[in-house]
């Protein structure tokens, strides 16, 4: 798996910005991530966002579905506790509140 230097640059549509966070495990076919970006140019500035993606093991961004099976989902929870902006945003989509620090 390729190690990517944070943070990095995106370009959307709506806007660019910096990928600041990235929660990425090695798994058995591909190497799923959680990326948080955060806009810092176009309609989207000043915002931050999910993408969910996954990368194939010499680093090529895939442009399928990412999928996670149950037998990799502690690799992907080991991931995303090293991240806590990601951590934060997952729990607000899970109906939690994240942990103060």
């Amino acid at each position: 798996m390729t190690d990517a230097s944070l943070p990095r640059p995106f370009h959307m549509h709506w806007g660019g910005g910096q990928i600041v966070e990235e929660a990425r495990f090695a798994g058995q076919y591909t190497c799923p991530a959680i990326q948080l970006m955060r806009y810092d140019e176009g309609e989207a500035a000043g915002t931050v966002g999910l993408r969910f993606c996954h990368f194939s093991h010499d680093g090529r961004f895939q442009r399928s579905p990412l999928m996670i099976g149950e037998a990799e989902i502690d690799q992907l929870t080991a991931a995303v506790r090293r991240n806590p902006g990601i951590r934060a945003l997952l729990l607000r989509i899970a109906g939690g509140t994240p942990p103060s620090s």
